[in-house]
């Protein structure tokens, strides 16, 4: 309970960048897409190695002290793969045409300086369009919350660098949110409103899911939802942070904002021992 405040204002950082992506739209007159790429490539890096050397070997630790040592790997394991199935599961049933891993920002951006708008027809499909999106980034922002929220209660140093990460890549699904709904309605403080409130799922998912496990929880009970948020951001990270770094970018960009995020996490956590 000692970082408990620590981890919840982690995690509202991360979800309410999602208005910073609503601001970019509105104010940037011309959207810097090699920004987006190195950023979301740079997240990716930091969630891929922080899952892999850092919430697995918690996980493990926390499971050893429940269990031996073989079942404790095989818990890791079966777990790990537990939260990449929970999270694929929400893609799976998430519509393909308003699900914010689908790659279509970049039109829906440059629609937005347009110098007419679109015709009454339009409006009504650009404006479900925002809504469900804002609802979908919402679903999704849920267990990202969780798992920023777990790893800042745990470890503070791994938390922040979570959540700058999550941060990163809420900026883009942010503009995703804020463009159909400008467009659509021409109200700026409506399209930001929608962008912000689809970021509050992040707290708001971290402080249900702490309310359901304080009850039950314990050395392996916290072990395994390591292991299961470990699998939700390694998900993340390959299906729909790679591809919408690729996506943005052009040439090496996306590599390069990847292995920069492996870099600078590695050495941000060596030079905290």
């Amino acid at each position: 309970m000692d970082n408990f405040w620590i981890a919840l204002g982690l995690t509202a950082f991360a979800g309410l960048s999602t208005g910073v992506g609503s601001a970019i739209a509105f104010f940037s007159e011309r959207t810097n897409y090699r920004f987006l790429s190195v950023a979301t490539g740079f997240s990716a890096g930091v969630m891929l190695y922080v899952s892999f050397t850092e919430i697995l070997s918690k996980a493990g630790a926390w499971l050893r002290d429940d269990y031996s040592a073989r079942l404790s790997n095989w818990l890791v394991a079966a777990f790990f793969f537990a939260g990449i199935l929970f999270i694929f599961l929400i893609d799976h049933f998430v519509p393909s045409a308003e699900n914010p891993h689908e790659i279509r920002r970049r039109d829906e951006v440059e629609e937005l300086h347009e110098h007419e708008g679109p015709g009454a027809h339009q409006k009504n499909r650009l404006m479900r369009m925002g809504t469900f999106t804002a609802l979908a980034i919402a679903i999704h922002n849920f267990p990202e919350g969780l798992a920023t929220f777990l790893a800042a209660l745990e470890d503070p140093a791994v938390g922040s660098a979570i959540a700058v990460a999550i941060a990163l890549h809420n900026i883009p699904e942010g503009i995703s949110v804020a463009v159909p709904i400008y467009y659509a309605s021409g109200s700026r403080r409506s399209a930001f409103s929608w962008s912000l409130l689809s970021g509050l799922a992040e707290p708001a998912g971290a402080v249900l899911g702490y309310l359901i496990l304080l009850p039950i929880l314990s050395n392996g009970v916290t072990g395994a939802m390591f292991a299961a948020v470990a699998g939700i951001m390694v998900y993340i990270s390959l299906d729909e942070l790679l591809p919408a770094s690729r996506a943005y970018g052009k040439g090496h960009d996306s590599i390069y904002g990847l292995l920069s995020g492996m870099i600078v996490i590695a050495l941000s956590l060596l030079l905290m021992q």
